[in-house]
């Protein structure tokens, strides 16, 4: 995902600012994996494959999410519910 397509983006919830944590990029300097934050309601979305997971919580894959957070070693809770920080 481009960033100047991220910086587009805002929390599907609460419509606030997202904060872009990147984990991983191709070599155009696209996001292929990383996390969106809401600095408002705190919710995580995961860039998984260069595209931003933000379907409402009871929608969300949890299996499309799972091995970016495995393999980061992100430190928040997934909760089928809601994706908040611990």
């Amino acid at each position: 995902m481009k960033l100047k397509t991220i910086e587009k983006l805002c929390c599907p919830f609460d419509k606030q600012e997202l904060q872009l944590q990147i984990l991983a990029q191709d070599l155009e300097q696209n996001v292929m994996e990383g996390i969106l934050s809401c600095v408002t309601c705190q919710r995580k979305y995961p860039i998984v494959y260069g595209v931003p997971i933000m379907a409402p919580d009871e929608y969300r894959q949890l299996s499309l999410e799972q091995p970016v957070i495995e393999r980061w070693q992100l430190e928040y809770q997934i909760d089928p519910l809601k994706l908040l920080p611990e």
